[in-house]
């Protein structure tokens, strides 16, 4: 429980937990050292020159009831003051603990004392209560303690933060490359190629190296596959002409069925086109994403199919980093879905400071929850959960979305639609 609590009040950044992992430690040796050397040196150096001073005031206060002449040996100024002059309380700085310490031992000792001044560095005045009236007994201040014990508290905080700054500054200084390769890698999960070269501490350089081949790969993986399925979808078009040159020869009748096979055909491979492609396509641009949608919307809606934009939501304002033509493509295709299995869809669009939310929603029939994962898997159909014989799907369509939504570092969500009773997809991407 004590460990939960404490959770939420330690950095979450690796510099913040750095730093309180380094000086954390320093602070309480300090502080426990400051403490021990104050108690041990300064209060025991003070118990001990108080108490031989104490033998000499003694010695004076009986001089003064035998014959009332003071050696001047002894250094001590003896003054009759009126009672109404002694302080009604000790007096000195709030920095003076050995002041607190010798006052306290006087007061144990000496039976005549009454209070102390303690207000001047350099002197220490006594008050003393004897029989004919109150006298106040001056002497030098560092015949009772060292001199100047505050100046070990001043040293340790400013040694303490100077130090603390030099720490900081080689620290930010190592911490610099685990920076750079945390903004790589974030950067390369939203599909940007930001430089990177390797630096820094030797652990720093390997995980960084074992980065830069990563990526590599991947990078590599997603060229061939493009590559392969462009060719192969480039390849079948040629001999998918020449069929359909071929039946349009024929009897209209005979003809009919072919021909839409073809189109099946042409049409699968047009949706394997797109998933190659993915999310590679094009470079990451400030988009405006109320207008990218409203211009999708139109386009949808002229093409005959019954959509709707809803009016905005959220109170975030101006551009987004977006890949403008794979974001069409991911919606564009959620729409596609979502008038092929229902009657009608809505788009919304929610922008805050934090976060876009693209909503796609239909009246059709749904998908299961416990399938929906199984859903945005490439080549996936239900056929349980869509009506597959409204359309010719491949089960690429939500597959594409979900590659274009990671691809930004965004996720897609799927739910049940609280409006229209169909399917609900969501975009979520962070700005």
């Amino acid at each position: 429980m004590f460990f939960a609590w404490l959770k939420r009040y330690v950095p979450r950044g690796i510099y913040g937990r750095a730093a309180l992992i380094l000086m954390l430690p320093v602070v309480v040796l300090q502080l426990v050292v400051t403490v021990v050397f104050a108690q041990r040196h300064f209060e025991g150096v003070t118990t001990q020159m108080t108490m031989s001073m104490l033998r000499e005031i003694n010695l004076v206060l009986d001089r003064m009831g035998q014959d009332d002449t003071i050696p001047e040996a002894l250094m001590i100024g003896v003054v009759p003051v009126a009672a109404d002059a002694v302080p009604p309380r000790d007096l000195y700085v709030w920095y003076d603990y050995s002041g607190r310490v010798m006052s306290r031992v006087m007061r144990e000792n000496l039976p005549a004392f009454e209070v102390a001044d303690l207000r001047d560095d350099s002197n220490v005045k006594l008050y003393v209560q004897r029989a004919d009236g109150p006298v106040a007994l001056s002497f030098h201040r560092r015949r009772v303690s060292a001199s100047n014990p505050h100046q070990l508290f001043v040293y340790t905080v400013f040694f303490g933060v100077v130090l603390t700054l030099i720490a900081s500054i080689y620290l930010r200084n190592q911490l610099r490359p685990i920076k750079r390769l945390a903004r790589a890698a974030e950067a390369f999960g939203r599909g940007r190629h930001d430089p990177y070269a390797p630096a820094g501490a030797v652990e720093v350089r390997a995980a960084g190296a074992a980065f830069v081949d990563m990526r590599a790969r991947i990078e590599r993986q997603i060229e061939q596959r493009t590559l392969m399925l462009s060719g192969v979808s480039h390849d079948m078009r040629t001999p998918l002409t020449r069929m359909r040159l071929g039946l349009s020869m024929l009897e209209e009748d005979d003809a009919a069925p072919l021909l839409e096979d073809v189109e099946d055909l042409q049409r699968m491979l047009d949706e394997f086109l797109s998933f190659a492609k993915g999310a590679s396509e094009g470079e990451p641009e400030p988009v405006d994403p109320h207008a990218l949608l409203e211009q999708v919307v139109k386009e949808t809606q002229r093409a005959g199919r019954d959509v709707r934009l809803l009016p905005p939501e959220g109170d975030g304002t101006g551009t987004v980093l977006l890949r403008r033509m794979a974001l069409r493509r991911a919606v564009d295709n959620l729409i596609s879905n979502a008038v092929r299995y229902g009657a009608k869809a809505e788009v919304s669009v929610m922008l805050t400071d934090k976060t876009l939310r693209i909503r796609v929603e239909d009246d059709g029939p749904g998908i299961p929850e416990d399938q929906r994962l199984e859903a945005a898997k490439p080549f996936t159909r239900l056929d349980k959960a869509r009506n597959q014989d409204k359309g010719g799907g491949v089960g690429l369509g939500l597959a594409i979305a979900t590659d274009i939504a990671r691809a930004h570092g965004g996720v897609l969500r799927l739910g049940t639609s609280s409006r229209l009773g169909g399917l609900r997809a969501d975009i979520v991407i962070a700005r």
